[in-house]
C-alpha cells in the first residue's frame, strides 16, 4: 500500500510540476500569498452554504459565555474574509487576527455587511504569537479551518488558553485526517504533498482532535462529522467547543 501511495503521489507531482518547481525556487509562496484571499473569498461562500447548519449549531450558545451584563468579547484566529461574522450574536465585540494583511480589504467588506457585530480591530499576527492580546482578556476564541495550516498546533492552543478568561470558550471547526482504515485517508495521503504546497501549508492528515484534548481546557465538547463536500478530500471534520 505504501508503494502505491508513493507512486500516486509522484504521478500528481509530475502533473503539477510547474507548481513544485516554483515552490522550489521560492516563487510560489509569495504568489499564493497574494492570490489566497481571492480564492478563499470564493471558497468561503460555497463552504458556508454547505456547512450553514453546522455553523449555526456550533455558535448557538455563544452568549452564554458573555460576562454578566457585558457584551461578548470575541477574538477570531485566522479570520480570513470574515466568513463567520454572519453566525456571531448581535452586539458582540470582534477582534480579528490573520498573518496575511491582504485579507483586510475582504474583511472590511464583511464588516460592512454584518452590522449586527461591533468590529474592534484587525491584528496581523500568527496564531502562535498573539502577544498584542492581553492574557485573560477574551470571552470567546473562534478558529475554523485554521489549525490545518498553522506551524504548531500545540503552541496555538497555548495562546488560546492564555488569552481566554477563566470560564472562557474556544470554538473550533476543522478538517482533519480521516479514519486510517478508510479510502478517504488513503487519498488524503496521496494528495498531501501537492495539496500542502498549493493551499498555503494546509495539512490533510492532521489529528487535531488529539491536540485539543491534550490542551489545558477544563472541558472539551468535541464531535467528528463528515462534511457534505463531495469534491473535497478534507471531508473529515471535527467541531465543538472547549472551556478554559
Amino acid at each position: 500500500m505504501g508503494l502505491l501511495i508513493a507512486t500516486l503521489q509522484l504521478a500528481i507531482i509530475l502533473l503539477t510540476l510547474p507548481v513544485h518547481l516554483l515552490a522550489l525556487l521560492g516563487v510560489w509562496k509569495p504568489l499564493a500569498h497574494k492570490a489566497f484571499p481571492y480564492l478563499l473569498a470564493k471558497f468561503s461562500t460555497l463552504y458556508n452554504r454547505k456547512m450553514r447548519s453546522y455553523k449555526t449549531t456550533l455558535f448557538s450558545n455563544m452568549l452564554d459565555f458573555a460576562g454578566p451584563g457585558e457584551k461578548l468579547n470575541l477574538l477570531e484566529i485566522g479570520s480570513g474574509t470574515g466568513a463567520n461574522f454572519q453566525f456571531f450574536p448581535p452586539g458582540c465585540q470582534v477582534t480579528c487576527t490573520d498573518p496575511n494583511p491582504d485579507f483586510k480589504r475582504f474583511l472590511n467588506k464583511s464588516v460592512a455587511e454584518n452590522g449586527h457585530i461591533q468590529f474592534t480591530r484587525f491584528l496581523v499576527a500568527s496564531a502562535e504569537d498573539m502577544s498584542e492580546v492581553a492574557s485573560g482578556s477574551v470571552d470567546a476564541v473562534v478558529c475554523t479551518l485554521v489549525l490545518c495550516s498553522v506551524r504548531n498546533v500545540e503552541e496555538v492552543l497555548k495562546e488560546v488558553v492564555r488569552i481566554l478568561r477563566p470560564g472562557g470558550v474556544f470554538y473550533f471547526l476543522e478538517h482533519v485526517g480521516a479514519d486510517k482504515s478508510s479510502w478517504s485517508f488513503f487519498f488524503q495521503q496521496v494528495y498531501h504533498p501537492t495539496w500542502k504546497i498549493v493551499f498555503s501549508g494546509c495539512h490533510l492528515t492532521r489529528e487535531t482532535w488529539k491536540d485539543i484534548e491534550l490542551a489545558k481546557f477544563s472541558k472539551v465538547n468535541l464531535q467528528h462529522i463528515w462534511a457534505p463536500l463531495d469534491w473535497n478530500p478534507g471531508r473529515a471534520h471535527i467541531m465543538g467547543y472547549a472551556i478554559k
